[in-house]
């Protein structure tokens, strides 16, 4: 039977304390995937100088969709505590938790109620933290880590080296086409191949 739990005003308002500035305050984005794969958790902490800190885990475990976006909160803020982060901005696509950090709706899930005593718990030790709701094509990212987690067929811990993502503006195949040693394309010596066959008169001449 689910469980109506009250949280007094004092705790709720360490969790809302909102950051004056934004662009000064690491990001942390979080979501959780649950699906037919498994359940998998991501969370991204950004800096305010733009790096990137992927956190992800697969779940052995049984989780609703609401479980595991608490996870992947946790282990987002345990992260960002690791680093000695003191001002977090939040950010998830779950309606629920981000209500419930904020204090808007109470924890009435009896499953849910470890997990946000916990997510208290950890708030408290930041010197500033806000909870916001964002949309989910704007959370791809972690949604992004969180699937790739929950797909993961490895039994034990999968170590994957951290990706450069790179910014393109041509083509793969454009890419191909390069200089050999003595000047000349890569596609020199065929073209002057097939000019033999055709004009013989000219091979000497190319």
């Amino acid at each position: 039977m689910p469980l109506g739990t009250y949280f007094p005003d004092e705790e709720v308002n360490s969790i809302e304390e909102v950051v004056p500035n934004d662009k000064l305050v690491w990001k942390m984005y979080f979501d959780g995937a649950v699906n037919i794969k498994g359940v998998g958790i991501g969370a991204i902490l950004i800096l305010p100088i733009g790096y990137h800190y992927p956190a992800t885990a697969r779940l052995r475990l049984f989780c609703t969709n609401n479980m595991a976006e608490y996870e992947s909160c946790i282990i987002g803020l345990k992260m960002a505590i690791d680093l000695d982060v003191y001002e977090l901005l939040v950010m998830g696509a779950s309606d629920l938790l981000i209500r419930q950090a904020q204090g808007e709706w109470e924890t009435r899930d009896i499953t849910l109620i470890p997990y946000r005593q916990c997510m208290q718990d950890l708030s408290k030790r930041f010197k500033s933290i806000e909870f916001r709701y964002i949309p989910r094509f704007h959370n791809e990212l972690a949604n992004a880590l969180a699937t790739l987690a929950s797909m993961l067929p490895y039994p034990g811990n999968t170590h994957i080296d951290p990706l450069e993502i790179q910014v393109r503006n041509q083509h793969g195949y454009c890419n191909t086409i390069e200089t050999e040693p003595d000047g000349e394309p890569w596609y020199h010596d065929i073209k002057r191949f097939l000019k033999t066959r055709e004009y013989p008169e000219h091979a000497k001449g190319d």
